[in-house]
């Protein structure tokens, strides 16, 4: 394991119990709001319990603790090194996160240790220093609730112009790719960031009075025959999409899966390379996107 278990929720919890007990703050409503905030809902019958009977010896029955300082947990080496490797992804010099503490930590592992074999190759320039700027940009607009304005080429070839209210960024692992999300004063936005030329954060006096909603998303039903692993293999393949499934038969499930309207074609390559073993069931529009493909795949 590269994080061990006492870096797990339970321990940040009970660290930030004692935190808040040095710090005069031994209410017991206190604590308890600590655990449902930093553990889990069930948590509240397990850790108070055991502290306040004095099994975990790190409380008193009055509120009080033994301990003197409060609780650190300093990174492993294995947990410095991982994360070293981590930092290497050009997608997260794009947060601007400073791992200067690391400099002189070896990576766990390094890009050329591993290889990507169902991703597009033509991927968004992520060391670019212009990309960096616009989507630095664009992070901190949705982060002050601000508008942009927006210079980007479009699927044409042409330079437009918008004024766009941000409402989130969305990564692609199969494209490789970043799109923001949000909404223009004609239409519903998504524009691929490799496309945008130029971003500003607008003035407050022009934030549009009512922007209109985000497009909204498309359900598939898949009929899954479990076979040969097919159920796991296809969760794991549609793992970044909302999705439910229900068992209906011997081997038999539904996968419900919600997609934007622009994913559309992926997904019909993406299901099509499942074979036999996924079938579309529902809606009856893009069941014969399906057959379509399949009789252009047939003529060729």
């Amino acid at each position: 394991m590269i994080f061990n278990e006492i870096y797990s929720a339970y321990y940040h919890t009970v660290a930030k119990i004692i935190e808040s007990l040095l710090s005069g703050r031994r209410n017991e409503r206190i604590l308890e709001k600590i655990v449902l905030e930093n553990a889990f809902s069930e948590s509240v019958l397990t850790i108070l319990p055991a502290l306040k009977s004095e099994k975990w010896q790190l409380m008193h029955k009055n509120l009080t603790t033994p301990l003197k300082h409060t609780p650190t947990m300093p990174l492993s080496t294995v947990q410095k090194q991982w994360l070293k490797a981590i930092s290497q992804d050009p997608k997260v010099k794009l947060f601007d996160v400073d791992f200067e503490a690391l400099r002189d930590v070896e990576p766990l592992f390094t890009m050329e240790d591993y290889c990507i074999y169902d991703q597009y190759s033509d991927g968004d320039p992520f060391c670019d220093e212009a990309y960096i700027k616009n989507f630095r940009t664009i992070l901190s607009a949705l982060s002050q609730n601000r508008l942009l304005k927006i210079r980007a080429v479009n699927r044409s070839g042409r330079t437009v112009s918008m004024t766009v209210a941000p409402k989130s960024l969305e990564y692609s692992e199969k494209d490789d790719k970043f799109r923001l999300i949000g909404t223009d004063r004609r239409c519903g936005s998504i524009i691929n960031l490799a496309r945008i030329l130029s971003c500003d954060k607008c003035d407050a006096a022009e934030i549009p009075a009512a922007p209109n909603p985000i497009e909204s998303k498309e359900t598939v039903t898949l009929l899954v025959y479990d076979d040969r692993n097919a159920l796991e293999r296809t969760l794991l393949h549609f793992a970044h999409f909302e999705k439910r499934v229900e068992k209906i038969g011997e081997k038999k499930y539904s996968l419900f899966i919600k997609y934007n309207k622009f994913d559309e074609t992926e997904l019909v390559i993406r299901i099509l390379s499942f074979g036999p073993m996924v079938e579309v069931t529902e809606p009856p529009e893009f069941r014969n996107l399906i057959i379509d493909r399949l009789k252009r795949q047939q003529k060729l």
